[in-house]
């Protein structure tokens, strides 16, 4: 209901609006993404539904993550020795899979997950998915049927649609498996049915595959790129693990008590998050990683985080438990409140022509009424284009402005090179810009021939200034982009 209420009052997250972008343009994948994100919202966009409806979808996913992770732990520690101040061991299995809920309640960035959907947000479901099935098959041995070997190869291919990282998850069940049932495997029922999952897999990710032939590979080549970042630096690496503190809160960080105290065949369902958190620690010493990515990773911690919440109230930790419990509650509500008040009181907003400091909040409101009055100038001038400097500005414009192309004048390839091309030497746009991202207006030789300025939107939010828009009618292109980011006012009038 929470998550309810915020999607309706705040509006789209520039990775969000992307997204729906995928569902407003079907094919078999995407320049930075695999396809799912946008398949899975395909109807409610086909149907036109409003924001607050398909906010429910992501809403739904993170409430059978919640509840996937639940059952996960009954599974996993449901044979575990009881200890002091629990009687059995069924209880104390209660008691780690109510815990692990209360970590994942309490992670501050899954609660955005729950908001808007992310490949993510999918993959933290498959996750859990997967290792409820990889356990059963690890108990079942021989025993599995092809049913349990398909429903594991359907999950493994529906992760892989999902986003590239899962290729971790994939090898985190290939290892439990191998560890569990390598005797096995080389028998002719078993080795059969591991290689049915497989093929089944490998036919589910097809799609991505055949839509990379037919784009020279873009998706891959960038996936490298971007995973490489530039020099890498230590430092880097301690930011990483700081802000997945903040992220994700210390009570998910417990995971490594419940991990330690496990029976040894539970611990080997840790490599789910070992695994991915490694290599992404690793690459963000390049500088190359964002906090959500390792979402689903934490997800598969939680059980483990419960375990060892759940050993430490009954070891009379109770106190250090209840400060963590209150200090990531209080987290979760200052980050929920400042995305609906929009960085209010904490974050001064400002309609000025550039802002002069940063409000991340400010970036979550105020698109749809751009949108809607970029496409009345547009009209009203004779454009057919909308085009911006920069291409973190294009995807609101994009969905809330649709159906008018948007084109991206910077000199680098994405996704919207794909939707709309280039804009062509000698044409006309309106131009967007937003004070948050201030450029300089684009005039020849690097730009436009001439661009007037036809409105200034500001906007404000609780009765605070918090940014503001400038549309500018722009002719002639000449096809040679240098967007430089301006500090001082941009001009208000005609040029």
């Amino acid at each position: 209901m929470l998550h309810g209420v915020l999607g309706a009052a705040v509006g789209l997250s520039v990775d969000e609006a992307h997204y729906l972008l995928y569902a407003a343009h079907p094919a078999l994948s995407y320049f930075d993404h695999p396809p799912l994100v946008g398949w899975v919202q395909w109807p409610l966009v086909a149907l036109q539904a409003p924001v607050w409806l398909l906010r429910l979808l992501p809403g739904l996913l993170w409430l059978v993550t919640v509840v996937g992770v639940y059952r996960l732990s009954l599974q996993l520690f449901a044979a575990s020795w009881p200890v002091p101040g629990a009687p059995s061991a069924q209880l104390n299995a209660q008691s780690a899979a109510q815990w692990a809920v209360v970590a994942l309640l309490l992670a501050p960035l899954l609660h955005v997950l729950g908001i808007g959907l992310l490949p993510d947000t999918l993959l933290m479901a498959l996750t859990v998915a997967l290792m409820a099935l990889t356990w059963r098959l690890m108990q079942r041995g021989v025993a599995a049927t092809w049913t349990d070997w398909l429903l594991l190869g359907l999950l493994v291919g529906l992760a892989g649609l999902a986003k590239y990282t899962a290729v971790f998850t994939a090898l985190a069940v290939a290892l439990c498996l191998v560890y569990a049932l390598r005797g096995q495997l080389r028998r002719g029922p078993t080795l059969a049915h591991a290689g049915g999952a497989v093929l089944l897999a490998a036919l589910l990710v097809l799609p991505v595959v055949v839509w990379n032939a037919q784009h020279q590979w873009v998706s891959f080549a960038y996936q490298v790129a971007h995973g490489q970042g530039s020099v890498w630096q230590w430092q880097h690496v301690l930011r990483f693990a700081l802000t997945q503190l903040l992220a994700y809160g210390p009570l998910l960080w417990l995971g490594y008590v419940g991990w330690y105290e496990s029976p040894s065949a539970v611990r080997w369902m840790g490599i789910f998050f070992v695994l991915p958190v490694a290599v992404l620690a690793y690459l963000s010493g390049g500088g190359s990683s964002l906090p959500h990515w390792t979402a689903p990773s934490w997800v598969a911690l939680a059980p483990f985080a419960g375990w060892g919440a759940s050993q430490l109230w009954a070891r009379g930790r109770r106190r250090l438990l209840t400060a963590l419990l209150a200090l990531q509650a209080f987290a979760c509500a200052a980050l929920l409140g400042l995305m609906l008040s929009a960085g209010w009181p904490v974050v001064a907003g400002s309609t000025a022509a550039v802002a002069q400091s940063p409000n991340p909040f400010a970036d979550l409101h105020g698109w749809d009424a751009a949108g809607e009055r970029a496409k009345q100038l547009a009209a009203k001038q004779g454009l057919g284009n909308v085009a911006v400097q920069n291409w973190t500005l294009a995807s609101r414009l994009g969905w809330y402005a649709r159906p008018l192309p948007v084109h991206v004048l910077e000199d680098r390839f994405d996704q919207f090179d794909l939707w709309a091309g280039d804009l062509p030497e000698g044409g006309d746009a309106l131009l967007v810009d937003w004070s948050y991202m201030a450029y300089e207006l684009p005039l020849a030789p690097h730009g436009f021939a001439r661009c007037t300025l036809l409105d200034t939107l500001a906007l404000h939010h609780w009765g605070q200034s918090l940014s503001s828009f400038r549309f500018y009618d722009c002719r002639g292109w000449t096809g040679a982009p240098q967007p430089r980011l301006t500090l001082s006012p941009a001009p208000t009038a005609p040029h």
